[in-house]
């Protein structure tokens, strides 16, 4: 599932505007926001950050009224108005932060398990509960357990209804500060801006041939959408992936995000910016082919190819729309259908979220690692949420995916293809 909104080039401090913050105290729930609060696609987002410094909760709890709680969102409730046939709407309210900060007391010396299983298994523990909604449905566990990589861990649990990843660790960003300067926010990689069409003598190409490529352009991208939209249809409708020993059995539940582009903080909490808040998500169906390659650049090439032709398509935008249009004319339970059918006719969803890149600090604790995002290019976290069901050994799986890439790390290398 992806986010289609795109990335502004700066992050900036979180700051409210007193107007946007009173209208939003009575403002109705998203159709989008809705949909995660059906009972088959009930979606909570878990932020995971090892700490390389044990958590002084009592810094935290002075830190965040100043910084996340400034989002109205995260202070505010989600009532059902019963005056308005059931309708959902955000209340603004005073937050307990004893009641969302959780801080529980681990002797690290009589442990029956290792460090990292305890935090694993808490973890879980989490998954298999929901957050009250008589309070803001968010809450954050701060453990002083050393594991493996880390002095200690915190734990950020957010209903999806809040906000779509990108939304979410772009405020948790903006949230943190850089270790090297502390007055300075994490900075975050943006799109690079695509090369314009030029002829050998470097100037643009102008007239007919100029001309001629854009309306094959524009053809490309109108049959590339048809094609992923009667795809995405055909998906929701009978078509279904091959049962194969990682997909889910029926009645699975997977977070649907496949994040391609985010939002600056500040730029999103600006009432008369284009930029949302909130849940604006898409899909885009890839194709994931499990097969045997004598060249592990094959797999490269291929993956490279699908993505250079779902970047002329506008595959996210009108999944996206159709499960708006959908929503509105048939109500939450079809939208909600729409989406759990896609999720369960599919054997896995991506979520790619962009990191910093610089090391950073959550309020004075430097951080050893970020899940879902990353920094210290290029090193990269792979986060894996499975059902244990259906995949026992996620340590496997996950060991799995880092030997490949690093048999497409030393195919590059052999053969000279890497650029300094």
């Amino acid at each position: 599932m992806e986010s289609i909104r795109r990335r502004k080039p700066s992050m900036k401090p979180i700051e409210t505007n007193g107007k946007a913050t009173e209208a939003a105290e009575e403002e109705p729930l998203s159709p989008s926001a809705r949909l995660f609060h059906e009972p088959n696609f009930n979606v909570h987002v878990i932020g995971i950050m090892g700490l390389k410094s044990r958590i002084n909760s009592q810094v935290i709890k002075e830190h965040l009224p100043h910084t996340l709680l400034k989002h109205p969102r995260f202070s505010s409730l989600q009532v059902v108005d019963e005056k308005k046939n059931g309708e959902m709407k955000w209340v603004r309210t005073k937050v307990d932060l004893d009641k969302h900060i959780v801080v529980p007391q681990v002797d690290e010396q009589n442990l029956q398990e290792s460090p990292d299983k305890f935090v694993e298994n808490y973890i879980q523990n989490l998954s298999t509960t929901t957050l009250d909604k008589s309070k803001p449905m968010w809450d954050l566990h701060l453990l002083n357990v050393k594991t493996s990589d880390a002095e200690a861990v915190g734990i950020f649990r957010i209903h999806h209804s809040i906000g779509d990843g990108t939304s979410l660790i772009s405020l948790l960003l903006a949230c943190m500060r850089q270790t090297a300067d502390p007055d300075k926010l994490p900075t975050i990689p943006g799109n690079k801006k695509r090369p314009s069409i030029i002829n050998s003598s470097g100037h643009f190409t102008k007239g007919l041939q100029r001309y001629v490529m854009k309306i094959w352009y524009f053809m490309k991208l109108v049959w590339y959408t048809m094609v992923d939209v009667l795809m995405f249809i055909a998906t929701v409708m009978f078509l279904k992936d091959t049962n194969t020993p990682i997909k889910g059995r029926p009645g699975s539940e997977f977070n649907p995000r496949r994040i391609v582009y985010g939002t600056a903080l500040a730029d999103m909490m600006d009432k008369d910016t284009e930029a949302k808040w909130g849940n604006w998500v898409g899909f885009v169906l890839l194709p994931f082919k499990i097969a045997l390659r004598d060249d592990p650049l094959e797999y490269v090439r291929e993956a490279k190819a699908t993505i250079d032709r779902k970047k002329n398509s506008l595959e996210a935008i009108y999944t996206f729309s159709i499960s708006e249009i959908a929503l509105k004319l048939f109500g939450i339970k079809t939208s909600s259908s729409i989406s759990h059918k896609i999720i369960t006719n599919t054997t896995m969803c991506f979520s790619c979220l962009p990191g910093p890149q610089e090391e950073i600090g959550f309020y004075g604790h430097p951080l050893a690692n970020l899940a879902p995002g990353s920094y210290g290019q290029p090193h990269m976290t792979i986060v894996l949420s499975v059902d244990e069901s259906v995949i026992p050994d996620p340590h496997q799986l996950a060991d799995d995916f880092e030997q490949s890439l690093k048999l497409f790390k030393d195919a590059v290398v052999e053969r000279g293809l890497c650029h300094e």
